[in-house]
């Protein structure tokens, strides 16, 4: 299917997003949390929402808007992801969400559409607002402008991180994860349809690997606190299997602001990483 350019501008929603307590519970524990995370993950200490949170709420429109926008979606790869919190997410309540298509780039290989999502509560207050940015392998050549180049937040050369964070993942990861995020993608769970696709077995939602990274800037910047992580965001560049072990490393380069990478084994997963919070 070609591209509908003519939907570039336009947005979708607002859809309406109900949850509970026990919803932002299971999440956590898909995002990888721990009993050394418990305001994360008992309703007597909150709970409190991990900002990557923000995401769940985001996926109908943004899945709406991808319809709509056209192209082949077997060929859709997650290229990067952004949020930035304005308050708290609540524990539970309702929200809405209306996504953006803000772009569509023409790369000569691939497309890389830009989908951006703002969330409001009940009172329409902002809550938080999300970027998501697609890849289309082997859709480009349709004419559009190529668009920027990537943002250059890589780590300063020849500089030892400040914080290293590693996390483990458990062989169920994904199976939790697909539960609390809503992605019932079946490759994170079916090894005969990972199989067919060139995977070796199911892998790891990009958006867990994300949310442990976003863990692991709450443990070494924010002193685990999630309402102290402003805004984070980061290139994926290999994909994760449930089991594998994380491990993000930080760089402060300023107050309240760091660069970061996340890696399995040295090998980079997640790219030109940065991370603003409360410092």
């Amino acid at each position: 299917m070609a591209f509908q350019l003519d939907v570039v501008g336009k947005s979708f929603g607002p859809r309406v997003h109900r949850y509970s307590e026990r919803d932002v519970i299971l999440y956590a524990l898909g995002a990888g949390a721990t009993i050394d995370e418990l305001d994360l993950l008992y309703e007597g200490r909150g709970p409190k929402v991990l900002p990557s949170y923000s995401v769940v709420p985001a996926y109908t429109p943004l899945h709406e808007s991808l319809l709509a926008l056209g192209g082949n979606m077997l060929t859709l790869v997650h290229g990067a992801q952004r949020f930035e919190i304005h308050r708290p997410i609540p524990p539970s309540g309702t929200l809405s969400t209306t996504a953006t298509v803000e772009a569509l780039y023409d790369k000569g290989k691939g497309a890389l559409a830009v989908i951006a999502t703002k969330t409001v509560d009940e009172n329409h207050q902002p809550v938080f607002d999300t970027e998501w940015q697609i890849f289309y392998r082997g859709e480009g050549g349709f004419g559009g402008p190529r668009g920027p180049d990537a943002k250059a937040y890589a780590p300063p050369e020849g500089k030892a991180p400040d914080e290293h964070v590693e996390m483990a993942t458990q062989p169920t990861q994904a199976l939790l994860y697909r539960l609390g995020s809503f992605d019932m993608n079946p490759i994170h769970a079916d090894p005969a349809i990972a199989t067919r696709v060139g995977f070796p077995k199911p892998i790891l939602h990009g958006l867990c690997t994300f949310a442990h990274a976003g863990r692991a800037a709450m443990r070494a910047l924010c002193q685990g606190d999630p309402e102290r992580l402003v805004s984070f965001e980061g290139r994926f560049s290999k994909p994760v299997f449930p089991g594998d072990s994380i491990a993000t490393d930080f760089w402060r380069v300023g107050s309240g602001e760091a660069y970061f990478t996340s890696s399995v084994n040295r090998e980079a997963v997640i790219t030109l990483g940065r991370v603003t919070y409360r410092a």
